[in-house]
């Protein structure tokens, strides 16, 4: 990662920047950071609130509470507030993936369409019997209406969390019956790489697998063209309902701390765990950091590839764009099909002025050369954005260079399904830019380098633990289902110590988990999880989750999975994996092959958790190596699966055959 190049800021940009020069920005930062919480109140003048709050902020760590006893609704502020000003203006400009006649599917979609048919799903959802504070689960494809859903739960008060539609039915019925949902939104599928996937069956075979509160389910029909079987008495066809139902739906006016979603995210135990946000403080940042990092200006067709199913798809392509007022561009299907210059033939078609996405996704595209971009015109392009994982500075400089032909500013960002929103990230106007560096956090935010044995500030140059030491109005507020028996504020232990309280000396500071340096001008860069937490194309996936799924198959006694480095994926998955007497009986007898069996290995977590967990390597040992006390030697794991041997210390190893048994496998 280490980096000399610095990009000052693009004086054309500079001069019609929100925040042209360093001296605003750090003047910005200075006031946050003497008066707190006058500045949060002057943010929150921004944003619609149905009663007045009484306080900016009630916070005894790790329980905080936003904008005290104001009452808000989300939806109003992303639709209804925009209506007599630019209620024929584009909010969502969609493409869907099939080409028919060499012509995509493309629908523009109004602010008062989309408001339109937000309050015929909340109508809909209310007349299924879905009430305040009630959990809708959404399993759909990259559509209008699946923002549109999001909506309408805000609308109506209800709690959405998004299932991504790459999981299995196993997570379905996981984070459906965790969060007691009572009603399921899906569609018949969508279109992916040419293929028609579908959805419903999935939702169908996880609604089969065990008890529930699901008591209804609605179907979207992306194609009609195509086989959906439904329930009777469970579900409802959204021809039948939604597009019956009234275009007027009155906004419902919630507390401010009324939980807004629930979504899950991976952690060190088996089960991914369900974090959930709230109303005013969620949206005051997701507002103002979408308006500041993307320069947002009233003409921009502003593109976040993220899919909803993730936080980036909440914040970015949801809430913080269409509180905006923006013109959001949403696409449905793969990056490389039916072309590898898919993405740069939209760009230039629709003239998108701002794409934010990951750094995967622009080494997929490293790989096919510049030969695909160059036959578009991408000079409709302003700036671009990074999101999901560390950038490393090839693909930044290549991103700047072929993407932006050196006149956009990449604007990296740093942040956590935890977070909300973006905490470390440059102003495109104002800041010099180091290609890899995630550069300062933004106003409002007090961000530190801590030493992970002694929690003491680390010097300039020195790796450490990142840590937020104040409270910020989009953090998390809780594990959803989890007990909050176990601290004196009511929130559950796991939230406290994960987070908060992680280790003596440590109270009162957000641990992010993620080791960082600061460079001699304060820059910050990420370096990488310090837990057993993967990052796979910038989706978060649980090692322990992976393991989880493994062991479940009768023929696995115990497994391990690691992250190793991965050119286009940041990281790969690679597991390793003891088998049962029988199972290694049935190898040595020629009745299933090695590759057959870590094919079956591979299937059965994608079966179990969806594609994105699929193992890249599996490996079959006699025996994992392991510490005396009985802990799996990761990093050893991570060594052999990485270069094929070990040289680190093995001094704690208790069983030094089991190393010798990784050289051997298979």
């Amino acid at each position: 990662m280490s980096q000399t190049r610095v990009f000052p800021p693009i004086p054309e940009f500079a001069l019609q920047a929100h925040i042209q020069t360093e001296g605003l920005r750090q003047a910005f930062v200075d006031t946050a950071s003497a008066q707190p919480e006058a500045f949060w109140k002057e943010l929150a003048r921004a944003l619609h609130f149905d009663k007045p709050f009484e306080k900016v902020l009630d916070w005894q760590c790790p329980t905080a509470k936003w904008f005290v006893n104001g009452k808000i609704n989300l939806s109003h502020n992303c639709l209804d507030r925009h209506l007599k000003t630019k209620g024929d203006k584009t909010a969502l400009l969609w493409e869907g993936e099939p080409l028919a006649g060499g012509e995509p599917e493309v629908r523009d979609v109004s602010y008062r369409e989309l408001h339109a048919l937000t309050c015929r799903i909340a109508n809909t959802l209310v007349a299924q019997g879905v009430r305040l504070g009630d959990r809708v689960a959404i399993y759909m494809p990259m559509v209008p209406e699946t923002v549109a859903t999001m909506l309408a739960c805000a609308r109506i008060g209800a709690v959405h969390t998004v299932i991504f539609g790459g999981f299995s039915a196993q997570s379905i019925y996981d984070r459906v019956t965790d969060a007691q949902v009572t009603v399921v939104v899906t569609a018949d599928g969508t279109w992916r790489k040419g293929n028609f996937l579908k959805l419903k069956p999935l939702v169908d075979e996880a609604l089969s697998k065990g008890s529930h509160e699901v008591k209804k389910v609605l179907v979207f029909r992306r194609d009609e063209n195509q086989d959906c079987p439904m329930q009777v008495g469970r579900d409802v066809a959204w021809a039948d309902s939604v597009e019956t139902a009234s275009a007027d739906c009155a906004p419902v006016s919630v507390d401010t701390e009324h939980p807004l979603f629930i979504l899950y995210t991976s952690g060190t135990t088996g089960k991914p765990k369900g974090l959930f946000h709230t109303q005013a403080g969620y949206l005051l940042w997701a507002h103002w950091t979408t308006r500041w990092l993307f320069d947002l200006r009233d003409e921009d067709l502003y593109w976040c590839t993220a899919d909803c199913g993730w936080i980036t798809g909440h914040t970015y392509v949801t809430y913080g764009p269409l509180s905006n007022g923006a013109s959001v561009f949403m696409y449905e299907g793969a990056p490389t099909f039916p072309e590898n210059d898919r993405y740069w033939s939209m760009i230039e078609r629709h003239k998108v002025s701002i794409l934010y996405t990951a750094p995967t996704a622009i080494r997929t595209f490293m790989r096919f050369g510049t030969a695909p971009v160059k036959k578009h015109d991408l000079s409709s392009l302003r700036l671009l954005g990074s999101v999901g994982e560390p950038i490393n500075p090839e693909a930044w400089l290549w991103y700047h260079e072929h993407i932006g032909g050196s006149r956009c500013p990449v604007v990296d960002t740093w942040w956590q399904t935890e977070t909300g929103g973006a905490m470390i990230a440059p102003f495109p106007g104002a800041t010099t830019l180091k290609p890899g560096a995630a550069t300062k956090p933004l106003p409002g935010i007090r961000a530190e380098i801590l030493h992970s044995e002694t929690g003491v500030a680390v010097k300039a140059g020195e790796k450490g633990v990142l840590v937020i030491r104040e409270p910020w109005p989009s953090m998390a507020r809780g594990i959803w289902n989890d007990s909050p028996t176990a601290t004196p504020n009511g929130v559950s232990s796991r939230f406290d110590k994960t987070y908060w309280n992680t280790k003596p000396g440590w109270n009162g500071v957000y641990v992010t988990s993620d080791f960082a340096m600061a460079d001699k001008d304060g820059d910050i860069w990420i370096e990488g999880r310090m837990d057993d937490v993967l990052n796979v194309s910038g989706h978060r996936i649980g090692s322990a989750e992976v393991e989880s799924a493994l062991v479940s198959h009768p023929s696995i006694n115990e497994a391990a999975a690691v992250g190793i480095p991965d050119p286009v994926k940041g990281q790969a998955i690679a597991v390793f994996i003891t088998l049962t007497d029988k199972a290694q009986a049935a190898i040595r007898a020629g009745e299933v092959s090695a590759d057959a069996f870590k094919r079956e290995a591979r299937d059965h977590v994608s079966r179990e958790i969806g594609s994105l967990a699929k193992p890249d390597q599996v490996r079959i040992a006699k025996a994992l190596p392991k510490t005396r006390s009985g802990k799996i030697m990761r990093r050893l794991l991570r060594e052999m699966a990485a270069t094929g041997h070990i040289t680190g210390d093995t001094t704690t190893l208790e069983d030094f055959s089991a190393q010798a048994s990784l050289s051997e496998e298979d």
